[in-house]
């Protein structure tokens, strides 16, 4: 009896990643779990384009000659369509995360497994999720432009979503320190190696980024 309730304070905790992400990674690589913490990640992100679909007008969307009627349609083809990304964005994300981590990991003679990848993933998500949440409420109250986060450099400097300060952003910045401490204690990286993968693809998101607009 003691033996399962040790087992069952062990399991991972998905906010406790907020204030000991630490012992969550430890957590991670002894028993992974993703189902369920993976259903709440995309329920927060669905929530949180949600809301960052009914802060938009039509003005948004650069409309042009279209009537009223047209215009209203678009836009709610298009808050539909937000909502879809937010269901879909988590699942992709952390898949093609994890299929990359572990490449390189195995490269590295790490023994770490999809399923703790997956998992590791998984839980530094919920940073990105509860930043979209928080900066959805905030744009829904004061206004502003959804691509660009108040909690970004470019949203004090007042730039636009295609500048460089744009991916420069509070949770995104955490995200990546998460990945770097999640690399070490769950894949068994060394610090360094670990953080230089952190921090190579926090640059590739930032050329990413500036890219997309020019698309």
């Amino acid at each position: 009896m003691e033996t399962e309730q040790t087992v069952k304070q062990e399991k991972p905790s998905l906010f406790g990643m907020i204030w000991s992400p630490s012992e969550q990674f430890d957590r991670i690589k002894q028993t992974p779990k993703i189902w369920v913490p993976l259903l709440l990640v995309t329920l927060l992100f669905t929530a949180g384009m949600a809301l960052l679909a009914f802060s938009m007008d039509a003005s948004y969307f650069d409309l042009g000659d279209l009537t009223e009627e047209e215009a209203g349609l678009f836009l709610i083809i298009g808050m539909i369509t937000m909502i879809i990304v937010g269901v879909f964005t988590p699942i992709f994300t952390v898949l093609i995360s994890t299929v990359i981590y572990l490449l390189i990991c195995k490269i590295a003679s790490s023994d770490v497994t999809f399923k703790q990848l997956f998992s590791m993933n998984t839980y530094i998500l919920v940073i990105s999720a509860i930043g979209l949440i928080i900066n959805s409420i905030i744009t829904a109250l004061i206004g502003g432009n959804p691509d660009v986060f108040i909690t970004s450099v470019a949203g004090l400097l007042n730039a636009g979503p295609g500048s460089v300060w744009n991916s420069f952003e509070v949770f995104a910045i955490w995200q990546t320190i998460l990945t770097a401490i999640g690399l070490h204690r769950v894949a068994g990286l060394s610090k360094g190696v670990a953080w230089t993968i952190a921090v190579i693809f926090f640059v590739l998101g930032i050329i990413i980024n500036l890219v997309m607009p020019a698309v």
